[in-house]
C-alpha cells in the first residue's frame, strides 16, 4: 500500500472511529431523553390517575346528595323522572324523597289549570308558580319544607316514593 492509501486508509479509519463515537453520544443522549420523558410520562399518568379518581370521588358524592336531587326534581317532568332514578335503591336520601313526593304534587296540581273555568287556569298557574319557588328555596337551602297547605298531604299521599 502506497503512503497516500495508507494516510488516507487512516484518515477513514479516524472519520469512522469519530462518527462511532458520536453514534453513540448520540444515542446515549437519545437514551437518555427518552428515560426523561418516560419519567415525565410516568409522573403525567400517576397525577391523572389521581385526578380520574378524584373526579369519580366527586361524581360519587354528588349522586349521593339529597340536595341535588332535590333540585333536579324541580326540572318539569323530566327532572322528576331523573331525580327519581337517582334516588333509588342505597342512593336513596331522605331530601331527596321529600322534594320528590312534593314535586309530584305540584306538576299533579298544575294539571288543574287545563279546567276551562274563566280565570281559573290562570289563578292555577300563579299559586302553582309561587308553589314550586318556595318548593325549589328549600331544595336549594337542602331543608325540608313543604309548601304551604298543601305540601303535608303531598307526603303522606306519596309516601311510597
Amino acid at each position: 500500500m502506497s503512503d497516500d492509501n495508507k494516510n488516507l486508509s487512516d484518515d477513514l479509519d479516524d472519520m469512522i472511529g469519530d462518527v462511532k463515537e458520536g453514534a453513540k453520544k448520540a444515542g446515549d443522549k437519545i437514551s437518555q431523553k427518552a428515560s426523561e420523558f418516560s419519567d415525565d410520562a410516568k409522573e403525567i399518568g400517576r397525577e391523572a390517575k389521581q385526578a380520574a379518581s378524584d373526579f369519580a370521588d366527586d361524581a360519587k358524592q354528588v349522586l349521593s346528595d339529597g340536595k341535588n336531587v332535590a333540585i333536579i326534581a324541580h326540572i318539569w317532568w323530566i327532572g322528576w323522572i331523573i331525580a327519581l332514578i337517582m334516588n333509588n335503591g342505597e342512593k336513596k336520601t331522605e331530601l331527596g324523597s321529600f322534594y320528590i313526593r312534593q314535586m309530584l304534587g305540584l306538576l299533579l296540581f298544575s294539571f288543574l289549570s287545563w279546567i276551562p273555568i274563566p280565570y281559573f287556569p290562570f289563578i292555577i298557574g300563579v299559586i302553582g308558580l309561587v308553589l314550586w319557588i318556595i318548593s325549589l328555596m328549600g331544595a336549594l337551602s337542602g331543608e325540608k319544607k313543604p309548601v304551604p297547605i298543601i305540601g303535608e298531604q303531598f307526603q303522606d299521599w306519596f309516601k311510597s316514593l
